[in-house]
């Protein structure tokens, strides 16, 4: 008997559908793969950033490093976050749409091969010309929902002209291609670009436009991608260090960093990971204060790799001072832990405050522990202070349940 075939009927779909208006109460809202995919892209700009620190620490060049570092990442933080929130709101996914993510996909990659020379004081030109392709995209995709939603159309036209205009200051500061004017003018036009969504959201809207849930989910997984390039890097580090032969030092320094990043994790969602803005306010606070939180937490991998090559002894080859590279790791975590602690402060959460106190007490010995060790015992210190901090914030929430539940049985008994 001849074997039967099926036939597969798939749902057919326009090319295009206009931009949408997402529901932000919409229920079991999460990343699409596209947005997932799009993430991946950003994962090889923020390696590049990673390892040009941990050369700039290597090289002695700490000043230039970490200023380039700064600049550099708020390129990639900017694009990803104003992609991030757009899709939270109007995203389609139709052919349009997905094709213009695409392109800014091709915009970071651009910006990536930029890096090193941005870094080598070169040349800004490919980074802008990666920026400004992500930024233009985006524009595109602010005119389609001006097009096709009414409602927003004031906000959508302010974005658009907003974001277009700052891309025409952008490429103006680099056609001279001049490293001393382009840093000169870099905080100026930053600024500008943060306003701009202030100055669109103040049009009016339909109520909130973001999915709260969905923004926490997003920039949860953001943060995973940033603490797997730590790992990644830490990891490589350590492997390069123990070719010479497994000692001390560098058993202490890949256990330390593997625990640092193993309690950034369990610090971060277990303060921030469910926690999506519900307010405009907090929307700004939440969206912008994640600058640091993202730039610290790639700083602790950079900084967990100039260890493992400094107590390789390949620091000194390069010239690393053991100092450089204790602070390279504590003073990352210390600002990683505020930029937390700040970030989670909302007038719902009683324990805040208190919580920001042992984070920024913890902070400061971080910082002292980086002066005053050596980078193996620093970066043991690192990881035996943020799981401290694990520890302690892991039984307050505890004693919270079992007072809550307590409470609860008393009230009902009564």
């Amino acid at each position: 008997m001849a074997a039967e075939e099926s036939l597969v009927v798939t749902e057919g779909k326009p090319w295009s559908r206009g931009a949408a208006l997402r529901d932000p109460d919409e229920e079991h809202r999460a990343s699409t793969p596209l947005e997932l995919f799009f993430d991946l892209c950003f994962v090889v700009a923020v390696s590049q950033l990673t390892g040009r620190l941990e050369h700039a620490y290597a090289t002695g060049h700490i000043g230039t490093g970490m200023q380039g570092f700064a600049m550099l990442l708020f390129a990639v933080w900017w694009a990803w976050m104003n992609f991030t929130w757009f899709a939270s709101a109007h995203d389609s996914d139709d052919v349009p749409y997905r094709l213009l993510t695409l392109l800014q996909m091709a915009g970071v990659l651009i910006l990536a091969a930029g890096v090193d020379a941005a870094f080598d004081g070169k040349t800004y030109r490919v980074v802008v010309a990666g920026y400004v392709v992500m930024r233009v995209a985006l524009i595109v995709q602010w005119l389609r929902v001006a097009r096709h939603q009414p409602s927003v159309r004031t906000r959508a036209v302010r974005y658009a002209i907003g974001v277009g205009v700052v891309q025409l200051l952008w490429i103006g500061a680099a056609i001279p291609d001049s490293i001393t004017l382009f840093k000169a003018l870099f905080v100026p036009l930053m600024l500008i670009e943060i306003l701009v969504p202030i100055w669109a959201e103040q049009a009016e809207a339909p109520g909130l436009m973001w999915h709260a849930e969905h923004i926490a989910e997003r920039y949860g997984l953001f943060a995973l991608i940033i603490l797997g390039e730590s790992v990644l890097a830490a990891t490589v580090a350590v492997n390069d260090a123990t070719e010479a032969g497994v000692t001390a030092p560098v058993v202490t320094v890949g256990g330390g960093g593997l625990l640092v990043a193993f309690s950034c994790w369990w610090l971060y969602f277990d303060t921030l990971g469910g926690d999506g803005p519900d307010t405009q306010i907090r929307a700004f606070t939440w969206g912008y204060g994640h600058y640091v939180v993202f730039g610290s937490l790639a700083a602790v991998g950079g900084g967990i790799a100039t260890a493992a090559a400094a107590v390789a002894r390949h620091g000194a080859e390069h010239g690393i001072p053991d100092r450089t590279a204790a602070l390279a790791v504590t003073v990352p975590l210390a600002v990683f832990l505020v930029a937390v602690g700040v970030i989670s402060l909302r007038p719902t959460d009683p324990c805040g405050p208190e919580r920001l106190v042992r984070w920024a007490v913890a902070a400061a010995a971080l910082v002292l522990a980086g002066f005053v060790l050596a980078p193996a015992p620093a970066t043991a210190v690192a990881g035996g202070v943020a799981a401290l901090l694990v520890a302690v914030e892991t039984v307050a929430a505890h004693r919270r349940y079992r007072a809550q539940t307590g409470t609860g049985r008393i009230q009902a008994a009564g």
